[in-house]
């Protein structure tokens, strides 16, 4: 009777679980509706400023004159900024390790070209993993809010720029989950510093405008917007990809735990009939004897 009792006691732990992975699914989805808008919603006007940047740079350019200093490489990369974006939960099965992992290899694979590389994290989740794997991590961000917002990327995007525009850094690469759709997401390595220009032909440029104040001033101010756009849009990304990969696993889960309880209540079932035949063998026995 023991093992019937502990069989009946697991059946239960696993029913309860399912309960659970069940209701985590039914909110990841929930979320993963409003941050697939919230993704697509900023796409077009990050895909506009970076073109009217790129257009209002080639003008500049063309009279004589010098753009934003976030615009331009420089001709030897010795310190490089590496930030590492994940997810402060874990149950979304390989989304956070896979930017642990894709950091790893980048801090190898550019070892050489690099003379220096440092690595900041925004998320719990990478700051554990890159610690545990023996990177040190020069600062972890941590928003003032519970939830990383617009005011969040701006300050993280000024004391960067901040950094570059002293000469500290010469260029900043971000790893991160790029949404691709609820069951696809992908780690994506991207320059953010020096801002990577839109591919234009001079001679082939949109039409253009009178500008108030002048084009020069005008890139001032586009130009450090434009990378807090980009990495706010990086954490919009992310935080989409966290909850569909959440949905997922929680689904796998659920499913796992129904078959589970299946094959335990099989078993279960086949050890009480195995119990009551040999208490009615004992019956029948002890009755023969009398």
């Amino acid at each position: 009777m023991a093992s019937l009792r502990e069989t009946k006691n697991r059946i239960k732990s696993v029913k309860s679980t399912e309960k659970i992975t069940r209701a985590m699914k039914m909110v990841a989805a929930s979320k993963l509706r409003r941050a697939q808008e919230a993704v697509v919603k900023p796409r077009a006007y990050a895909q506009k400023l970076s073109e009217l940047i790129s257009a209002l740079a080639l003008r500049v350019e063309a009279s004589n004159a010098k753009a934003h200093p976030l615009l331009y490489n420089r001709p030897h990369k010795k310190n490089v900024e590496i930030l590492a974006l994940t997810s402060d939960r874990g149950l979304c099965g390989a989304l956070n390790s896979s930017v642990v992992r894709m950091t790893q290899r980048f801090v190898i694979d550019h070892d050489d070209e690099f003379e220096n590389l440092s690595i900041s994290t925004i998320g719990k989740k990478g700051f554990e993993g890159l610690t545990r794997a023996g990177f040190t991590i020069r600062k972890h961000y941590q928003p003032d809010a519970k939830v990383f917002d617009v005011s969040s990327a701006n300050q993280i995007a000024d004391e960067l720029c901040a950094r570059f525009l002293s000469k500290e850094i010469d260029a900043v690469y971000l790893i991160y989950n790029e949404f691709k759709s609820a069951i696809t997401q992908q780690v994506a390595v991207e320059q953010l510093l020096p801002i990577v220009r839109e591919e234009l032909d001079s001679a082939h440029l949109p039409t253009d405008y009178l500008y108030e104040p002048a084009q020069e001033d005008l890139l001032e101010s586009l130009v450090p917007r434009h990378f807090a756009t980009r990495l706010y849009q990086s954490f919009l990304e992310s935080f989409a990809s966290e909850q569909g990969a959440r949905m997922s696993a929680m689904d796998n889960a659920t499913r796992n735990a129904k078959e589970m309880t299946e094959k335990l209540t099989l078993q279960y079932n086949r050890a009480r009939q195995a119990a009551i035949t040999k208490e009615l063998m004992e019956i029948i026995g002890g009755a023969e004897a009398l």
